[in-house]
């Protein structure tokens, strides 16, 4: 009989999903969350969006956005039809029909899994579950997390998952500022604790996305992500150590990168940088390096590249240093202006951005540090409860520093405005690359 009931039940939830009448809830805010909640908004459900922050909260109830993914119109016009509802109240996770959880993992200070933020949206899902529900985590994570950390808290409940209810593992596939690949047309791998799990899920996210990947568990899933994200921090670090290689032999990386980039085959380009950031190349491979130890597996290069990564803000320092130095200057003192602090061009997201690694250090050696971003106006740095405001861009500021330090390419910074009023310029994006007048003053790494 359990056979038929689950089924019957999954046939009673992908109608619902099909007539558009499910309701959805999701669980975390942020740069995943709110986008995934307003694109299954958009796509006919009414969503009950939940997070603990109040204050977001509180300016999501106002129509006040703040990821640059999600546009101010459809957040605005959403949450004043109530198709889009926001709360902190978890008990309305009775009322879901899916439960979608996008919550934060980051690293303790220790430099391992931080599983807090999953732990506690699925003891809320675990208070509230009923029978009917999927619940998908979409929260990247080490292998394994879904099978043996949610399942036996949800299971907790009494319930049985792929029986009264249906759990499977969704990675996120977010990349924030992206113009040309948005969340809908990127494929979506689903890994369920059953096959009737994963079907179930499928037919859900297949309402508002286009590909659909079924692998053949939530391990598969989980380590799906983590391949992605390790494949990139990798290769960046290759890239990275054939850029300190090159500044010892006086190349530059750049002009090889480009060349090398003429290949029709074989070879993706990865280019350099002042460090890694986000939340997933500088994270998720430790997630993996942590679980693989425990299978007393030691992923070499994925440490190694992790080590590598983490070197190149000190190498930047030194770099610094060596360019003042040679201009009569020392680092003490000196006023740095740095151009961009977000971890990547065009968003506003600071996470595990090299800038605050770089800002603290030369702040550390009494530098005198300022900042420009048009994305984000005020910086908190991490430990030392600092907190720096954007200053304007103008001829007079960019004029009284010493160095100029492009750590993010923006691309609404005019770079031979910047170049023509600068005494030096350390470029480590080579955002500079179309600047004519001036290129005397351009050291890059």
């Amino acid at each position: 009989m359990s056979g038929i009931k689950q089924e019957k039940l999954a046939e009673q939830l992908i109608e619902k999903f099909i007539n558009k009448t499910a309701g959805i809830a999701v669980i975390g805010l942020g740069y995943v969350g709110l986008p995934m909640a307003v694109q299954q908004a958009k796509a006919g459900f009414k969503v009950i969006g939940i997070d603990i922050n109040t204050s977001r909260i509180n300016m999501l109830k106002e129509g006040q956005n703040y990821i640059q993914d999600v546009t101010d119109k459809d957040l605005g016009e959403l949450i004043k039809s109530g198709r889009l509802c926001v709360t902190t109240d978890f008990s309305l996770l009775q009322k879901a029909d899916v439960v979608i959880v996008c919550v934060p993992t980051p690293l303790s200070e220790m430099r391992q899994p931080d599983l807090s933020y999953i732990k506690s949206a699925v003891h809320e899902i675990a208070q509230n579950l009923r029978t009917g529900q999927l619940i998908s985590l979409e929260s990247t994570t080490y292998p394994g997390t879904t099978r043996e950390i949610v399942l036996p808290m949800l299971e907790g409940s009494g319930l049985k998952a792929g029986v009264d209810y249906f759990l499977v593992f969704s990675p996120e596939r977010v990349d924030p500022g992206n113009k040309v690949y948005h969340p809908k047309d990127v494929a979506k791998v689903v890994g369920g604790i059953t096959p009737l799990c994963s079907h179930v899920a499928v037919m859900f996210y297949k309402q508002s996305l286009k590909t659909l990947v079924m692998v053949s568990s939530p391990d598969a899933a989980e380590m799906t992500k983590i391949f992605e994200n390790s494949y990139r921090a990798v290769n960046i670090a290759l890239v990275n150590e054939f850029m300190l290689l090159c500044d010892r032999m006086g190349l530059d990386i750049w002009e090889v990168l480009d060349a090398a980039g003429t290949k029709p085959f074989g070879i993706q380009i990865f280019y350099p940088g002042p460090g890694v950031g986000g939340h997933c190349i500088p994270v998720d491979p430790v997630y993996l390096a942590w679980k693989a130890r425990a299978y007393g597996f030691q992923p070499r290069f994925i440490e190694l590249a992790e080590e590598l990564n983490n070197r190149i803000p000190e190498y930047v320092i030194q770099k610094i240093i060596t360019v003042l130095n040679d201009y009569g200057k020392c680092l003490n003192n000196s006023k740095i202006l740095i151009l961009g602090v977000a971890y990547k061009k065009d968003i506003n997201d600071v996470r595990e951005s090299p800038a605050l690694k770089i800002i603290k250090d030369l702040q550390a050696r009494k530098a005198i540090v300022q900042y420009f971003d048009p994305y984000i106006p005020q910086l908190p740095l991490p430990d030392n409860q600092c907190l720096l405001h954007c200053i304007e861009l103008t001829r007079e500021n960019i004029a009284e520093a010493d160095l100029v330090l492009i750590i993010t390419d923006h691309s609404s910074v005019d770079y031979q405005f910047v170049i023509d009023n600068a005494r030096l310029v350390i470029d480590t994006r080579n955002a500079t690359r179309q600047v004519q007048k001036g290129r005397e003053k351009i050291i890059k790494i």
